[in-house]
């Protein structure tokens, strides 16, 4: 970025309190954000400039109090803000995936002073990256295997272990780490990005959510604090069985997918100069063929959305079940992870589908590769792919037809 363009960011974004979900300079934050999105994700061009944008907004303090410092959104507001994230660029959107998950996680914990200095640390713009995955680990039957080895080392400890698909982390304050505890449970550690030993590559390599920072974490003898690491005892780990705030983040994205396949459609049509061959109508616009299919991706767009939010609906109503304690607070978080299972199935099918529609309207001139419409399908399929919809679709029908919870924990 040069001078130039940070002048004018500076002077366009100023921030004075952090963002809530109907401010005005959010709009225009996500405006600023869609006007790239395209040329980024064609060019491989790390959105870093984004992401101080966001860290900047306190965009990242959503959910957080308004006692806190936060902007108290519900669950609900939340998700109508990722939906509108990732209409403006999903890999932005899956970028702060893991931050909203981990802030998720300590908003829902007793609020100790450590849990208390790090959403303090978010609601001075923080962002929270993950590293969880490790390719040696076979994780089959719901087994959670961890080769990241905490060792005592005097106060604290010493961390040394590689992960994989570390989404967000590359742009990240904050680094969430599952770790193999000295006792041999898991446990969990919260540290800076910074920290000496600790090396972020960005070699993801797939063909979708290419600007995400989805890479390798590798920890060599990084110093971690005792008070860093949270333990399966520990009286303030959130305790929650089911992860539904990260796999409805995803479908959220694909939802915001979809917006964005119908703002190209529309202004496909209204821009074309010629038609098909077969038209009956000289006139794009006036073509009843593009206008059903244009009307079929807007359906898809307000389906989707509804669905998401509908399940957002049963996080919202978590925090009153949980005072008639933890079999009331298990009950109702299977049933919303029902909810935001069954929402991906559908809606990662409509954003696929929608995707394909886009090139219905502009025949084979929308193949282009400077046009980059097949980036939509490429980062919905890439989204998609997390958790596979035939293992949700199975777990759904198990539970269903013999009355089975859902795994907990993974992508449940």
């Amino acid at each position: 970025m040069t001078q130039i363009e940070e002048k004018v960011i500076d002077s366009t974004f100023q921030f004075s309190a952090p963002v809530t979900a109907k401010s005005p300079e959010l709009q225009a934050l996500f405006d600023f954000i869609a006007l790239g999105a395209s040329e980024r994700d064609r060019d491989r061009i790390l959105p870093y400039n984004v992401v101080e944008l966001i860290r900047r907004s306190r965009l990242g303090a959503l959910r957080i109090p308004i006692a806190e410092g936060g902007s108290g959104s519900t669950a609900r507001e939340l998700f109508e803000v990722v939906i509108r994230l990732g209409d403006a660029d999903p890999n932005v959107a899956h970028i702060v995936r893991n931050h909203f998950s981990i802030t998720e996680r300590i908003l829902r914990s007793e609020r100790t002073q450590r849990n208390r200095r790090w959403l303090k640390a978010v609601v001075d713009g923080a962002i929270i990256g993950l590293a969880s995955t490790e390719l040696e680990a076979k994780r089959s039957g719901g087994r959670q295997v961890v080769n990241t080895k905490l060792t005592p080392d005097g106060d604290g400890y010493r961390l040394n272990g590689t992960k994989y698909y570390s989404t967000g982390s590359l742009y990240a304050d904050l680094i969430f780490v599952r770790v193999l505890a000295p006792d041999g449970s898991t446990a969990f550690i919260l540290i800076p990005t910074n920290r000496e030993g600790l090396e972020l590559v960005d070699d993801w390599d797939g063909f979708g959510q290419r600007l995400t920072g989805t890479g390798t974490t590798t920890f060599t003898n990084v110093h971690v604090e005792a008070e860093e690491v949270i333990f399966e005892t520990d009286t303030d780990k959130d305790d929650l069985p089911y992860n539904i705030v990260p796999q409805l983040f995803l479908t959220a994205i694909n939802a915001g997918i979809i917006r964005s396949i119908l703002r190209d459609a529309t202004a496909l049509i209204r821009n074309r100069p010629r038609t098909f061959y077969h038209a009956v109508s000289e006139q794009a616009s006036e073509d009843p063929i593009l206008q059903q299919t244009v009307g079929q991706i807007a359906a898809n767009a307000f389906a989707a959305e509804a669905i998401v939010l509908a399940a957002a609906d049963g996080l919202d109503r978590l925090p009153a079940v949980q005072a008639q304690g933890e079999e009331a607070e298990t009950a109702a978080a299977l049933a919303t992870s029902l909810s935001a299972s069954k929402a991906k199935l559908i809606v990662d099918d409509l954003a696929l589908r929608s995707a394909t529609l886009l090139f219905e309207v502009g025949g084979a001139s929308t193949t282009k590769k400077s046009s980059n419409f097949d980036r939509h399908w490429r980062n919905a399929r890439t989204l998609s792919s997390h958790n596979p919809n035939h293992f949700k679709a199975r777990a759904i029908g198990d539970y269903e037809i013999n009355g089975t919870p859902l795994p907990q924990r993974g992508f449940f």
